[in-house]
């Protein structure tokens, strides 16, 4: 024991890291009686709330109704509408302030009865966790939800320069005059179409072949369609070897010998899980891969569990509140359903958006699975026909043909998020094909272009 520490006080569950996941699980299992340590060394509620879903959303907002009173203007024959990133950058500093600040997060969680420490959390052996002089025995257990960081790959010439993640470009107040993009992931698109709205001469650099290279190409291609329109630039089927700094800008030597440059560089690579420092490995837990391993419950080994982004199920809030609902049932003794990610939805808030389920053509083809696709002009339907400017989307749906049911789908379009919802559903239930050939859907709606889609399955 370290110099200066008492003896180890008893508790029932530690957890390690309080993002969405980590705050929902302790403070469901303190709410039910449970007395419950939350460790977390930076901002309570994760990268979500402060850098992740709600700022980004506002600036993707911003973006979309300036572009649609662009639209406007342009059917009613008047003059464009300019942009001013200003109020744009003032709402996400207030609501950064105002409702998702770090102390009203702390409150939250003490209020439903948890204990909160600020601090790097140790795990110094089984169901022990030091967080300063403080030491714990989770007699229950421990929950790690510790999330990831972004992905800075070792890019000749990268280290060392002012370039920014995901987190710079939501602080940005004074917009740059241009913009490279390193990856045209979700991450990288979404950041693309919105500065390049506001007047920033914005460039995508993609190793894949296409844009969003996990999701549908027809989905893809909507998106780099809709990018080009704004302005941007795209490369893809290459990827940065050099990256130059000097003083006043950036400079990117590509795979193929060429170059790009910009004011700014954003590093949209992806994500990665830290697992080195905790301790896991005094818990008996396998820290060998890039993410943790946990079966169906949530379990990383004999009374540890961890959820969220640290187990490489996809880096979604929605994820994370999944699986923290597992392991709070598994603690509690309630049972209940195992996880199931087959029906794993996600969406990209581009415009068009990409909202997607279950599995792509390609994956259920590698899967041995015997498919039928059938896809849809959104712009064709008598809703995108209505919508008219910025209708562009398709869906797309995967049968397996041996069992009758969708294994996945895609809908790209305006609210093509929104529009998954029912597609979620037919995947998640397994639905028979022929029920939802023979639906009722509204009219006219985006979402019966699901029907045209059905109907196209050959």
């Amino acid at each position: 024991m370290l110099a200066g520490m008492g003896q180890p006080e008893q508790v029932d569950v530690v957890v390690v890291g309080l993002g969405v996941g980590g705050e929902e699980a302790g403070g469901r299992l303190a709410a039910a009686g449970l007395s419950v340590v939350g460790i977390e060394s930076r901002l309570v509620g994760g990268e979500c709330p402060y850098y992740g879903c709600i700022p980004t959303k506002m600036m993707i907002r911003a973006g979309n109704a300036l572009v649609e009173a662009r639209r406007v203007a342009q059917l009613a024959g008047r003059a464009t509408v300019t942009a001013d990133w200003a109020p744009v950058a003032k709402r996400i500093r207030e609501e950064a302030t105002d409702t998702w600040n770090d102390k009203v997060a702390v409150d939250r969680f003490t209020s439903k009865g948890g204990r909160f420490e600020r601090g790097t959390a140790l795990i110094t052996g089984p169901n022990r966790v030091r967080v300063g002089h403080n030491e714990y025995i989770a007699q229950r257990g421990i929950i790690v939800a510790t999330g990831t960081t972004p992905a800075v790959p070792p890019i000749d010439g990268l280290a060392g320069t002012p370039f920014w993640t995901n987190r710079e470009a939501v602080e940005v107040e004074q917009l740059p005059p241009s913009l490279v993009i390193l990856g045209g992931g979700a991450i990288g698109v979404e950041f693309a179409q919105v500065f390049a709205r506001f007047g920033v001469q914005v460039t995508v650099v993609e190793g894949a072949d296409r844009l969003l290279a996990a999701e549908e190409p027809e989905a893809g291609a909507v998106v780099e369609t809709a990018l080009r329109a704004d302005n941007v630039n795209i490369h893809t089927g290459v990827r940065a070897e050099h990256v130059a700094h000097d003083g006043a800008g950036f400079t990117v030597t590509l795979s193929d010998g060429s170059q790009v440059s910009a004011v700014k560089l954003l590093v949209a690579l992806g994500r990665r899980a830290v697992l080195g420092g905790l301790g896991l490995e005094e818990a008996g837990v396998d820290t060998s891969g890039r993410f943790l391993e946990v079966d169906d419950r949530m379990r990383a080994g004999e009374n540890v569990w961890a959820i969220g982004d640290v187990t490489g199920r996809g880096g979604f809030t929605h994820m994370a509140m999944y699986q923290a609902d597992i392991a709070v049932r598994d603690i509690l003794g309630e049972g209940g359903p195992g996880a199931d990610y087959r029906a794993l939805s996600r969406v990209t808030f581009t415009d068009p958006e990409v909202g997607a389920v279950g599995l792509t053509e390609r994956q259920a083809r590698e899967r041995g699975l015997n498919v039928r696709v059938g896809v849809a002009d959104v712009s064709a339907s008598s809703r995108g026909y209505v919508h008219g400017p910025g209708n562009a989307g398709v869906i797309k749906v995967v049968e397996d043909v041996d069992r009758g049911v969708l294994v996945g789908a895609t809908s790209a379009g305006v609210t093509g998020g929104e529009v998954l919802s029912g597609l979620a559903v037919a995947v998640h239930g397994e639905v028979p094909v022929a029920t939802l050939r023979h639906m009722i859907y509204a009219y006219p709606t985006f979402h019966r272009a699901i029907l045209d889609a059905v109907k196209a399955l050959d």
